[in-house]
């Protein structure tokens, strides 16, 4: 891959260097290091994340992965299997890219996630993915539109590039559709949340960790993600999640489809924002 980043840090849990006396001693938790193992365990169809509510490791696997893949990762863990949760998810996790309309770059199909600016030059926000396989967008398919070429991509690790506009008379409003977008911000596990692209338009779902972590197969493991019920489907790629007037993130890959449901991950746009230095318009 072009840009290999550092993969970003996994859920962290502080502890106290100093603390009053108390009957209950503190004990480490075992969680860092079962995460850890999910890891180097290196099987491609799964995603993980730390639930503090029930202070577990929850395990989200695709239709790919096997019995004995799943028994794998437990081995990984050693004495710590027991901090996992194990949860199954139909379809398969993959990055969402395709062939067919929206923003196009050599033979595929993603989505405009935001446009943002630093000063007077415009930029767009798109997936990582999408950046590592082409370097010049189009509004159209036939490639007679330019839209802009990229400034850099950061995928894996990270999913999220960003594209200049070359176009001086292409329009780049702060906005989803007819939604304004005002600020950036972080979920909360819980939140509702929308998000919108090229393939299945606009859906709805609700956030269920944070700081998820995805392997995509083949080397492509990215951290740091939202994980959310909301569907998606090729092309939707680097298509924007929001809710109201506030972005939240990037569409990275998923499981399933806009019939059945499924699993998707999405790169946090605070992140992308400080990484570029840009802001939104």
């Amino acid at each position: 891959m072009a840009v290999h980043p550092g993969f970003g840090a996994g859920a962290a849990c502080a502890y106290p260097t100093s603390t009053p006396r108390s009957p209950h001693p503190s004990r480490p938790t075992p969680l860092p290091t079962a995460s850890d193992s999910v890891l180097k365990a290196d099987i491609g169809g799964t995603a993980w994340a730390v639930d503090s509510r029930t202070n577990r490791v929850v395990v989200t696997v695709d239709s790919t992965v096997s019995k004995a893949e799943i028994a794998k990762i437990k081995q990984q863990a050693g004495g710590n299997a027991g901090a996992l949760t194990i949860k199954h998810t139909s379809g398969k996790f993959k990055k969402l890219i395709s062939g067919g309309d929206a923003i196009y770059g050599g033979s595929y199909r993603c989505s405009l996630g935001f446009n943002v600016r630093s000063g007077s030059t415009y930029y767009f926000l798109t997936a990582g993915h999408c950046g590592e396989v082409a370097s010049t967008w189009y509004s159209n398919s036939g490639h007679t539109t330019t839209l802009g070429t990229n400034v850099g991509y950061s995928f894996p690790g990270n999913d999220f590039a960003l594209v200049r506009y070359t176009n001086s008379s292409i329009a780049h409003p702060s906005a989803v559709g007819n939604q304004t977008i005002s600020s950036a911000a972080t979920p909360s596990v819980g939140t509702t949340v929308y998000r919108r692209g090229s393939t299945t338009g606009t859906h709805s779902g609700r956030v269920t960790a944070l700081n998820a972590t995805v392997n995509y197969g083949s080397g492509d493991i990215v951290r740091g993600l939202i994980q959310t019920t909301v569907c998606a489907e090729g092309g939707d790629s680097g298509g924007p999640l929001y809710a109201g007037s506030v972005a939240y993130g990037l569409t990275s890959g998923g499981s399933g489809n806009c019939t059945s449901g499924g699993t998707t991950f999405f790169q946090p746009v605070t992140e992308a924002l400080s990484y570029y230095g840009v802001t939104l318009p």
